[in-house]
């Protein structure tokens, strides 16, 4: 399995600076929540262990979040230390197309999408863990509605 910093490296090394790319920690964590939510949606486990915590502007996992702290609202730089061998065709596809969908958008356009979902929601009335449970069923719902 891969971890919350092995998907964000992955999405790290997707931007593409000289196009004006830029990814900001506030950014990395929507995409480290969609990545999850649609790898439980498809294919019934996480694919990552770390959780993910309803903070005030979206979903956090904070581990990811402490490591990348000191960019504050700046671009995170590409790492150089991506080993691309550890994540498998499955994986690879899923993030490619959580990255062409989701990394088009700023920082701010996802955390306006978030704040409707009901998994965001309702971990804020509660302990703040958006469970996996609450993302495998709105993620579910979401690929049901796409194909109708």
């Amino acid at each position: 399995m891969l971890s919350g910093h092995d998907v964000a490296k992955y999405f790290l090394a997707q931007t593409n600076e000289e196009a004006g790319d830029l990814m900001s920690n506030l950014k990395l964590q929507k995409l480290l929540y969609y990545a999850q939510g649609f790898n439980l949606a498809l294919y019934d486990e996480p694919l990552f262990p770390e959780s993910i915590e309803a903070w005030t502007y979206g979903p956090v996992v904070p581990e990811v979040y402490r490591a990348y702290k000191k960019y504050d609202s700046g671009a995170i730089p590409i790492p150089e230390d991506i080993d691309f061998s550890k994540y498998d065709q499955q994986s690879r596809e899923l993030l490619d197309e959580v990255y062409s969908v989701y990394g088009q958008f700023s920082a701010w356009k996802l955390v306006s999408l978030i704040l409707e979902e009901e998994p965001w929601k309702n971990a804020r009335e509660g302990d703040l863990v958006i469970t996996h449970q609450a993302m495998k069923k709105y993620f579910k719902n979401q690929l049901v509605n796409a194909d109708e």
